[in-house]
């Protein structure tokens, strides 16, 4: 078998901006569950008795959770259905370049909201941007490479860059939480999740260099001067000969969402320190206890220096920056764990012919191992030993599930035509994946609703909502089509 042809300047190029892209679609995703907390004690009021009124587990918090997971997820969901099928009307590069510039800045502009509603405006764009992105790169790449095995890879590969966007968002929420008090004041206050979010900026930063060198996908730019592209339809996608395809992908797509929000995406409202210094005082034992040390160690180093005592909210500032920071350092073995199952994904793909064999590798496993985590989870919350055993559970779970996402970037293109590859990529991916995925975090905040802060109950309840999820997808994929040869490129 001859070797796949080296890549050139231009193709790097290509694959240089569609890893940022990827990794920056994570790095915004992966925002919410470590900001969500924070924000919306910010945010949403401070009470008479000088605690925010918006704190897991009453009624008010749970509704603006809900509506920061699943109204920004419908908005991508219908927007990003739009943005596939443009790409399909106006090309690859043109709309991939727009939608990162759209969550970048988007991103940037949350991280000044002064109220909940800004604070989902914002967030509705983000995800609008990220949900047109992820369509127009994964179109770009598979109509840029000829030889399979090296398209495989390239899909693979670059879609690995995922993983380090999960990783470098955590690694941002941890410096901001250090740093916090040491940066520009954001109306009035130094609080970590605004600098979270305005990181998100940095991905406009290379693209606005790399843009003028960017070529048209070579293949659609063909097709499309010969007049020989046939006219993208939402309503082909459920022809007689297509509709099993795109009925197939979306639900199966939608379950491997579902598994990661409706459990692994609520694990910092799980561990994190919850209700501080008030009788419904929750999380994870170690985390709380970090939280408390931080303050305490800010007021011995006031009053040492002879300093006014430290307000109130203050504290508040300091505790939670401290529990974001030791909960976003647990994420991060999430997001190692993700990393290492992208790798073995673009490992294996090019080794199990078969499509729905290669997704059994890491689906089956999944079933079984992300309700058990999440089920032993919600009886180790008073135990501060346990956190090294859960840093080890979540990189497993985090290998087992993140590497099912990478492998609908390699599978739909290939059981898509040409003409119907961006529409049918962004209706299984933006109405399967952030729609009806995305609805596994509001349907597990709605269940574990509860009137004081109750993290075990939100990992029981995320537990079973997971393994819902991975069921329905585990019987589905028997029936999931095997690419046929004239749809791979």
């Amino acid at each position: 078998m001859s070797s796949a042809p080296k890549l050139n300047r231009t193709q790097w190029l290509i694959c240089i901006i569609a890893s940022i892209g990827f990794a920056f679609d994570i790095y915004e995703l992966l925002m919410l569950p470590l900001i969500v907390k924070p924000a919306l004690a910010s945010l949403g009021g401070i009470g008479p008795d000088g605690a925010p009124l918006l704190l897991p587990g009453s009624p008010e918090f749970t509704q603006w959770a809900r509506m920061l997971f699943f109204i920004p997820a419908i908005a991508g969901g219908i927007f990003g259905l739009l943005g596939g099928y443009l790409t399909d009307r106006l090309g690859r590069r043109r709309v991939l370049t727009f939608s990162i510039l759209l969550y970048a800045f988007s991103a940037c502009a949350a991280g000044f909201s002064t109220t909940l509603w800004q604070l989902l405006f914002f967030r509705c764009l983000v995800f609008i941007g990220v949900c047109v992105e992820f369509v127009a790169a994964v179109a770009w790449l598979a109509e840029l490479f000829k030889d399979n095995h090296q398209r495989e890879r390239v899909l693979g590969y670059t879609q690995a860059f995922s993983s380090v966007g999960g990783l470098l968002v955590a690694a941002a929420n941890v410096l901001a939480a250090k740093w916090a008090l040491d940066l520009p004041a954001i109306h009035g206050g130094h609080e970590a999740w605004r600098y979270t979010l305005i990181s998100g900026v940095i991905p406009a930063l290379p693209l606005i260099l790399i843009r003028p060198f960017l070529p048209e996908s070579p293949e659609w730019a063909r097709k499309k001067s010969e007049g020989t592209l046939k006219r993208a339809s939402i309503r082909e996608l459920f022809a007689p000969e297509l509709v099993r395809t795109t009925v197939l992908t979306t639900l199966v797509f939608a379950a491997s969402y579902g598994i990661a929000f409706g459990a692994i995406q609520q694990l910092p409202q799980i561990l994190g320190a919850q209700a501080l210094n008030t009788p419904n005082e929750a999380g994870h034992a170690a985390i709380i206890g970090t939280a408390k040390a931080a303050v305490g160690k800010a007021v011995q180093e006031a009053a040492a220096a002879g300093k006014p005592e430290i307000p109130a909210g203050k504290k508040r500032q300091i505790g939670g920056n401290a529990s974001d920071e030791a909960v976003a350092k647990i994420t991060f073995w999430q997001e190692i764990g993700g990393m290492m199952g992208r790798l073995a994904l673009a490992i294996l793909t090019v080794m199990i012919i078969s499509r729905r064999a290669l997704f059994r590798v890491f689906q089956i496993p999944s079933l079984f191992f992300v309700p058990l985590l999440f089920w032993w989870i919600s009886g180790q919350l008073a135990n501060p030993d346990s956190l090294g055993l859960i840093k080890i559970g979540i990189f497993v779970a985090g290998f087992l599930v993140v590497a099912q996402f990478s492998f609908w970037g390699n599978y739909i293109p290939l059981v898509f035509p040409m003409h119907l590859r961006g529409t049918g990529e962004s209706f299984a991916a933006n109405i399967g994946g952030r729609i009806l995925g995305t609805a596994a975090a509001w349907i597990t905040l709605t269940l574990a609703a509860s009137d004081k802060p109750d993290p075990a109950r939100i990992a029981l309840v995320g537990a079973c909502v997971a393994g819902g999820y991975a069921l329905i997808g585990a019987i589905l994929t028997q029936f999931l089509p095997e690419p046929e040869a004239e749809h791979q490129v």
